[in-house]
């Protein structure tokens, strides 16, 4: 007997939290209904995972919630860098990184910048944006049991309040339930890594006085190595509310319970070297450093996001970034197969493209954390080594995957970040004109694929439209040039075609999610022919 179902959604999202409400925020920009259950009573209110790198600003900006977010990030705006003292009154100091982007280097190569803005400021902004595009976010809600079959996902969820049971159908299921994720332990996937890292306490207080021992050195985090205070403060509003992460070794027989309000007080007195500070202790949360990727990214139709794929050091804040841009990857995916047109295979490129990125992301977090020698983080000296964080950030690429043309040989991670418009990376980012009006190329890709044709590239700009409309593909099409037949134009002085690594008669078609699928460097006999294959083959529509 079928059960009755009382939801439909073509998108169930179990877990609203970073990744779960990006994964909402995504979806409505691309129309696609959806459900987000999360067991929790609301947004996060503890302030943690406060890094926002600038390829999330940059997917933030596309779908018109960056404002928002540098709004609510407003007191940590003047915050940069990773300080190391012995105790903020003493002992040496050493600044790590002084700057985030010094110089405004950045400014080459993104429309956007860094932006620290902690969890519990982001989520809010995320949840009113996401409800504001018809995302229904159920607090208070839990996911009980599923089950799918060849058309669809049939889940029950429980109102935790009322203890009210609904069946819910849907197309897919999206699980970014966290590191102990349920739905994964269900479909039985296993992970692959070193496992656990290092345990931290967070604790959260009030201490007017710190902001003495601070002074104008405004920090992003500062790690403190004194053993009567090691840990990490991190500044919530630079002035009486603070953070502190105090080592936890629970190898060593620690239990949560040692951690009183009077130790805790004492540890923060010693790091701030003021034994008489006032500290007011206003709330404690553990949290455990690890480095795993789980083995498959989903099963059928239930894909995993965020850290119930992936876990990683908080060192760099890779993990919620990663996971934030996973949901990047698998909405535009999403949204093309519920749209009909793409094929169900390409789905299979979600794990292909983001897994080896969490793999190779997980590991450059762990030695990033040994280079730090991140509190509690008991590793040989030497082991980390100092990496280029840009190359991480913007210039991780897929090998294989809805691509046409990557080279599965060059690596995942590059040791320096360029520039390149290689199949397989992210496009680069390019200041133009569109009927008077300045704009950046990554601001064309969130909807639809598109497809830029160099300034002499009439013929495949012509060709596009012949050979989406025979895929039943939408495509946006821009002649990229000076001229008055031209739908961009660049910045005087810039060069489209140098930066896209074409001649002025090649073109380039880019993802919704801003990554190149496909490069022609020049003309071509039949370029209706070729790009026709190319949309195909990178649609899974063969």
């Amino acid at each position: 007997m079928n059960p009755k179902i009382d939801d439909r959604v073509p998108v169930l999202i179990v877990g609203g939290s970073l990744v779960g409400l990006s994964t909402s925020l995504f979806l409505g920009r691309l129309g696609v209904r959806h459900l987000v259950v999360e067991r929790h009573s609301g947004t996060s209110v503890h302030p943690r995972g406060r890094g926002n790198n600038v390829r999330t600003m940059e997917l933030f900006r596309t779908a018109g919630a960056e404002p928002l977010i540098r709004e609510a990030a407003s007191v940590l705006a003047e915050n940069h860098g990773i300080l190391q003292v012995g105790t903020l009154t003493g002992g040496p100091q050493e600044w790590l990184f002084k700057e985030i982007d010094p110089g405004g280097a950045l400014a080459r190569f993104s429309p956007s910048g860094w932006c620290l803005c902690s969890q519990n400021d982001l989520e809010p902004v995320l949840l009113r944006c996401a409800r504001d595009l018809g995302g229904d976010v159920r607090f208070g809600t839990e996911l009980l049991s599923f089950e799918q079959d060849a058309d669809g996902v049939t889940a029950v969820v429980q109102d935790r309040r009322s203890g009210e049971l609904r069946t819910v159908r849907a197309d897919y299921l999206v699980a970014a339930d966290g590191p102990r994720s349920p739905v994964r332990e269900r479909l039985g996937i296993g992970q692959e890594g070193p496992g656990d890292l290092f345990h931290n306490v967070s604790v959260t207080f009030r201490a007017k006085r710190m902001a003495d021992a601070v002074g104008d050195r405004r920090f992003i985090v500062c790690y403190l190595t004194d053993p009567e205070g090691e840990g990490a403060l991190l500044p919530v509003d630079n002035e009486a509310d603070w953070v502190f992460h105090m080592p936890w070794h629970p190898d060593r027989g620690e239990t949560l319970d040692d951690f009183t309000d009077e130790r805790c007080i004492r540890h923060i007195r010693a790091a701030a070297g003021i034994p008489d500070m006032e500290v007011e202790i206003t709330g404690r949360a553990p949290w455990h450093a690890a480095e795993r990727v789980a083995e498959r990214y989903g099963w059928g139709r239930v894909f995993l996001a965020g850290d119930s794929a992936h876990e990683m050091s908080p060192t760099g804040a890779f993990g919620s970034n990663t996971g934030i841009q996973d949901a990047h990857n698998l909405a535009w995916k999403l949204a093309a197969v519920l749209g009909g047109w793409a094929g169900p295979g390409l789905l299979d490129s979600y794990e292909a493209e983001r897994r080896p990125v969490a793999v190779a992301t997980s590991a450059r977090a762990s030695a990033r954390s040994a280079e730090h020698q991140h509190p509690g983080y008991d590793v040989t000296p030497g082991t980390g080594r100092r990496g280029n964080v840009l190359g991480v950030v913007l210039g991780y690429r897929y090998p294989s995957g809805a691509l046409v043309g990557a080279d599965p040989a060059e690596p995942v991670l590059p040791e320096r970040f360029r520039q390149s418009g290689e199949p397989g990376t992210r496009a680069p980012h390019q200041w133009c004109f569109r009927y008077g009006t300045r704009l950046s190329t990554l601001d064309l890709y969130e909807r639809s694929m598109v497809l830029l044709s160099g300034p002499t590239g009439q013929a495949w700009h012509e060709a596009g439209a012949r050979a989406a409309s025979a895929a039943g593909v939408p495509l946006d099409r821009y002649l990229v040039g000076g001229g008055p037949d031209h739908d961009l134009a660049p910045e005087p002085g810039a060069d489209w075609a140098e930066l896209h690594g074409t001649a002025a008669d090649g073109a380039v078609l880019v993802r919704p999610d801003g990554f190149v699928a496909w490069r022609s460097p020049s003309a071509a006999a039949d370029p209706e022919r070729v790009l026709g294959e190319a949309l195909r083959s990178v649609l899974g529509l063969d």
